[in-house]
């Protein structure tokens, strides 16, 4: 059966070089199949990582009817296991406790899709102690992160979790997955331009960690991955498979990076936004859907201030507290006042850094617009795999989502293009036009 890893095995063994540092770099997963077809495998593959081990099957109703009947089908009688089949999976932490409860009597858990099942699963089990498999059911990232990302009172957060012993993609069954699950996952990873330029931008500006190491995997397979992108949205086994491997590397970046800087940055922030106070105005997207979005907007403002032949003009960072209290609540205040602690500008250093520009701009710009992605190829690339480009294709409404671009920089730590326009009074203008 035709193997479409490609520099993955490399990773599982620990054999693929930087051609950045010339070291050998290897991965946490002990293995990652991208197949044709799974089934009729299972037993084989959960046996070498779960050994002599008593699991239990954990699927919702759609994974079950995907896949998750067939595997424990398949493994039932040649694996210890038992099945259960999650009703209302929530990825928040009551639900990470369920699961606990439900680990008592297992040493593992084999996580049966989705993104809510699997990251559910990934923190349930890292907090037990014991150890997970994943079979996806959707091309998506998350699945070979070492995060989860879980709800505490309805606010998303990005947890320190641990990875899978294996990770398996069967891609018939993701030539079947609804095609704005497809969609959201082309989404998700092309949103690598506008991550690392902001990551790159922060690095420079604030001296912040930066690591190339994932962008150098990435750059193996993005440019076909977009030429594909029609294909993608057609279910073409091979373009898909192209999609679910470079999905799988995005996902493992934070193995070597050991944060999830190297694909979420002003994007992602803007997606936190949506999820956190759209409330009754939220249109239902998921988040790779409005990580897309936000990637065609984050695109278009970078392309805007960093392509020109001037510098911005620093100005001491404002925090507009009356705004906030009205739009988010006092209580999201003085969270937001220490998130935006690591990125202040006061007026000694925005007269530094504008004396920096004045003299060094072409020097700061053009290493950012090297990993930029043309804005046009962004645009185009998402329309052909039927990716939602727009906060009207998303019925999101227009008002709130320019509140998102406005104040999305304000919840996160992170610093990013929304930071530089924000405090260049630029941000108000371009989100606007």
């Amino acid at each position: 059966m035709k193997n479409y890893n490609g520099v993955i095995d490399e990773l599982i063994n620990g054999t693929w070089v930087s051609p950045s540092d010339q070291n050998q770099y290897g991965i946490p997963i002990k293995n990652i199949q991208i197949l044709e077809s799974v089934e009729g495998l299972e037993s084989g593959l959960i046996n070498k990582l779960h050994d002599n081990q008593k699991l239990l099957v954990v699927s919702d109703p759609f994974t079950h009817k995907a896949m998750g009947e067939r595997i424990f089908k398949n493994l039932t009688g040649k694996v210890n296991v038992d099945e259960y089949i999650w009703e209302k999976p929530s990825s928040s932490i009551e639900g990470v406790d369920h699961l606990r409860e439900k680990l008592k009597n297992y040493d593992g858990m084999i996580a049966v899709g989705s993104g809510t099942v699997s990251d559910s699963i990934k923190y349930a089990t890292f907090l037990e102690k014991k150890n997970y498999s994943v079979f996806a059911t959707t091309p998506m990232n998350a699945y070979t992160t070492g995060t989860a990302s879980i709800a505490f009172n309805g606010i998303k957060k990005s947890l320190v979790a641990h990875y899978a012993q294996g990770v398996f993609f069967d891609l018939n069954v993701l030539s079947h997955c609804p095609k704005r699950l497809t969609a959201a996952a082309f989404a998700d990873v092309i949103c690598r331009t506008t991550a690392q330029v902001d990551w790159l931008m922060s690095h420079q500006l604030l001296n912040t960690e930066y690591k190339p190491i994932p962008y150098e995997l990435l750059a193996l397979y993005e440019q076909q991955m977009i030429d594909a992108a029609k294909e993608i949205s057609e279910g073409k086994i091979n373009a898909l498979a192209l999609l679910t491997r470079i999905s799988a590397i995005m996902g493992l970046g934070t193995s070597f990076t050991q944060t999830t800087h190297v694909g979420s940055m002003g994007e992602h922030g803007v997606s936190h936004y949506i999820d956190m106070f759209a409330g009754d105005k939220h249109p239902g997207t998921s988040h790779g859907e409005q990580v897309g979005i936000a990637t065609i907007s984050i695109s278009k403002l970078q392309n805007s201030i960093l392509k020109k032949d001037q510098p911005p003009i620093i100005t001491p960072t404002n925090i507009p507290e009356d705004e906030i209290i009205q739009k988010l609540g006092e209580p999201m205040l003085e969270t937001i006042k220490k998130a935006m602690e690591p990125k202040i500008f006061d007026q000694k250093k925005a007269d530094e850094t504008n004396e920096y520009f004045l003299k060094n701009w072409s020097e700061f710009a053009e290493p950012l617009r090297e990993k930029m992605l043309d804005y046009d190829i962004i645009w185009n690339s998402m329309g052909e795999c039927g990716a939602l480009r727009t906060a009207e294709d998303a019925k999101l409404d227009s008002n709130f989502y320019k509140d998102a671009l406005k104040y999305g920089r304000f919840i996160r730590d992170r610093y990013t293009i929304l930071d530089l326009a924000g405090d260049s009074n630029q941000l108000d203008s371009l989100i606007n036009v």
